[in-house]
């Protein structure tokens, strides 16, 4: 009988397949204009461990005080800006110039701010043609409606212009020599903030801390009302009537104008009223100035103290860069949020389909405008964002 041996067959084993890592470029901020970056060492290493290569070019965080080697410890790569801007998804706070624009691949993912572009189009219109999708960070929303990076730049905007008020105040070279509090038997300084925002709730909680008497004025009253119940008494508020708010801009030491609706504009007459020496801050974000007669003095290209030195009044501007680390700590908790929102959906456009908060702040998808204002600023028409993703 013929003995028949085992006769080895073929096994189906599975092939691992390695995914290729999703980069992150994390380019300098504008050497002139803007002091902020978005992570700080410890969200760029758990980004890093949650499987994404970050390249940060060298000496990007300068300017909040961490060098590259902080980050190299906790597994980012450092390189050159246009390896940066090479990168799948690009992560920049500062407005892009068409240098940077061209450097951008094809098809890249842009995460930067919706004023980024407002001076010039051209970066955009680049931007538009290499099918790069833009999205504008502060207008990204939650799902509770929320728009977390807003509101942090909001609240860290109002709080730093307190800080820098009560630093010039006191500044006996550049300012009064004041405090912004005062103490027993010295009345302390008046504070009128337009608006009942974040932003100006912030500045109210600061200026009251420190003692000043605080005003708050908004034609919506609704908001108002639940901005002076966050705030617990000691602020006194008023709708936006003129003669109201002229004689609180006439007894004001420092005047904060946060975002109000309709727009408001402060004119040469009204801010002749206003005290010699008096701090203005425009947070207001709108395109032209609350304070159109005063010196403008933007804090990402000088400091508070140079503003000042050219005496009389002033009006600062961009007051995140006045404290850029801060920033940077605060917005690395949203990036990680975002960031995981789309890991987890296994890519952008994805993302895009699930998360409606994410669509409303794209700027530009796969070489369309889908945002009104810059279709307007580009000459073209704005498509439906959701149309694209219906077909794609």
């Amino acid at each position: 009988m013929t003995q028949i041996g085992s006769i080895p067959l073929e096994q189906m084993l599975g092939v691992m397949v390695e995914k290729r890592k999703v980069s992150i470029g994390l380019p300098a901020p504008a050497p002139v204009g803007d002091h902020r970056f978005p992570l700080t060492p410890e969200a760029a290493g758990l980004l890093v461990e949650r499987g994404f290569n970050l390249k940060m070019q060298t000496g990007a965080a300068d300017a909040i005080h961490y060098s590259d080697l902080r980050y190299q410890q906790q597994g980012v790569e450092i390189v050159d800006r246009r390896e940066a801007l090479r990168s799948d998804i690009v992560v920049s706070l500062s407005p892009m110039s068409a240098n940077d624009a061209r450097g951008v691949k094809r098809g890249a993912l842009l995460l930067t701010l919706f004023d980024s572009f407002a001076d010039d189009p051209m970066p955009m219109r680049l931007l538009l043609e290499a099918h790069v999708i833009t999205i504008a960070l502060d207008l990204v929303r939650d799902d509770q409606g929320h728009r977390p990076f807003a509101d942090i730049l909001a609240e860290i905007s109002g709080r730093a212009a307190i800080a820098l008020a009560a630093s010039l105040l006191a500044d006996a070279e550049h300012g009064k020599g004041i405090l912004l509090g005062g103490i027993a038997g010295i009345v302390p300084c008046e504070v009128t903030i337009i608006g009942s925002g974040i932003d100006a709730v912030a500045a109210a909680r600061s200026a009251l801390g420190l003692g000043a008497m605080v005003r708050m004025f908004d034609n919506d009253v609704y908001r108002l009302r639940l901005a002076l119940r966050e705030l617990g008494g000691g602020v006194m508020g008023s709708a936006l009537h003129p003669r109201v708010l002229l004689h609180a801009l006439q007894a004001a030491d420092v005047v904060i104008a946060t975002p109000v609706a309709p727009a408001l504009i402060i004119g040469p007459d009204s801010v002749s009223e206003m005290k010699s020496g008096v701090i203005a801050f425009d947070l207001s974000k709108q395109m032209k100035p609350v304070f159109p007669s005063l010196v403008q003095v933007d804090l990402g290209q000088r400091s508070a103290n140079q503003g000042k030195s050219q005496g009389g009044r002033a009006c600062f501007t961009n007051t995140c860069n006045a404290v850029p680390r801060t920033t940077a700590m605060a917005l690395s908790n949203a990036f990680l949020t975002l960031m995981s929102e789309i890991f987890t959906c296994d890519g952008l456009t994805n993302a895009l389909m699930l998360n409606p908060g994410l669509q409303a702040a794209a700027l530009t998808f796969l070489g369309k405008p889908v945002n009104s204002t810059v279709a307007s600023m580009l000459g073209m028409r704005p498509v439906d964002i959701k149309l694209i993703l219906q077909f794609s």
